[in-house]
């Protein structure tokens, strides 16, 4: 069984412990929070050790009832691999915590590169992080980008990808994060920086990427254009290699789902914990290839698509199961796929006005 302490549980980091609990082969070993919040307090009534992180704020703790574990220092120690959740820049600083310790530690995408060994994506290199004592799972957006690419390049090659990121201006509970009323150009300058860390995953790809924020907590949208070595048959093609893949939820047209919003209450209605979406959302109608050039947009859950990953990147650092063992048993062990459009491949309605 492996031991995994969480050192961050915030939006990434309760998401992934709960993820962990489910695993047959993992337990939780603790929880690590720098404030005893109400997300603290969760973590305890949910009924995960909670640790410390800044030694100075223990009696903040006990002052807000929370029974402490211990510090962070101990959780590292007593764990056999860290998920380091950390806000962005902090993972960096926590690798000498996890070198003192020899504990190996998986960091998030919102750091530099340098940081690990290998750049993480469970669909495209799971076997390059098998030999690795630090990993780092790549962002949300490039996650997505990722599973995307991999069974393109594998059917059809790749000459240029060219992808303009639509990206929500903070997650719900980033109150102080914007804009509130305005289409921010973020970076200004061509490419952003999603092309080149895709490029850690994928050496060789010939990626741009654009950048911009919007006025939403709900998901990224990305808009792909992708020209492809070899044309394909046509764009039904393309839509059954997309539909073979498991964490891409293709969206067909008669479904109604139109946008962020109806994806958020799909996600509800079919009982997933927080509404969380682990797929990338594909929609077919958007499917269009005019010779070798392939068009898409795909939507992509900020603040959910990294947790499969990060479960997938324990057992490639552990090295006790293969990439596509543990990206089923994680798929199984999650829920991931969604099983509303099974079989229904044929079904064409007349859209209406909606009730």
């Amino acid at each position: 069984m492996l031991r995994v302490g969480v050192n961050g549980y915030g939006t990434i980091g309760k998401r992934v412990a709960d993820a962990i609990r489910v695993q047959p082969d993992m337990e939780v070993s603790g929880v690590a929070k720098r404030s005893p919040d109400y997300v603290a307090i969760g973590a305890e009534e949910a009924g995960f050790r909670v640790y410390a992180a800044d030694e100075d704020r223990i009696d903040e703790f006990t002052a807000a009832g929370i029974d402490l574990a211990g510090t962070v220092d101990e959780l590292v120690a007593d764990s056999d691999v860290v998920v380091d959740a950390t806000p962005s820049g902090v993972g960096a600083q926590n690798r000498p915590l996890y070198e003192r310790h020899d504990t190996p530690a998986l960091f998030q995408g919102g750091e530099d590169a340098t940081v690990a060994e290998v750049s993480f994506n469970a669909r495209a290199n799971y076997d390059e992080a098998e030999d690795a004592d630090y990993a780092r799972v790549v962002s949300c957006n490039t996650t997505g980008l990722s599973r995307l690419v991999a069974p393109l390049h594998e059917n059809y090659g790749i000459e240029k990808v060219r992808a303009t990121l639509v990206r929500r201006g903070g997650d719900p509970d980033q109150t102080d994060r914007g804009p509130i009323n305005d289409a921010l150009p973020d970076p200004v300058s061509i490419p952003s920086h999603h092309g080149p860390d895709v490029q850690t995953v994928f050496p060789e790809l010939d990626i741009d990427t654009i950048g911009l924020k919007v006025p939403t907590t709900m998901m990224h949208v990305h808009t792909v254009n992708v020209t492809l070595e070899n044309e394909p048959d046509d764009a039904t093609d393309i839509r059954e290699r997309l539909r073979s893949e498991d964490r891409i939820l293709t969206i067909p047209e008669y479904a109604g789902i139109d946008g962020a919003g109806t994806l958020k209450d799909f996600a509800l209605d079919a009982g997933r914990p927080r509404g969380d979406i682990w797929e990338n959302c594909v929609w077919e109608e958007s499917i269009t290839l005019q010779g070798r050039d392939l068009y898409l947009m795909q939507a992509i859950h900020q603040e959910a698509d990294v947790v499969p990953e990060n479960v997938d990147a324990l057992r490639a650092l552990s090295g006790h199961l293969t990439g596509p063992e543990s990206r089923s048993l994680t798929n199984e062990t999650l829920g991931i796929g969604f099983s509303q459009f099974a079989g229904r491949d044929d079904l064409t309605l007349d859209r209406q006005t909606a009730d």
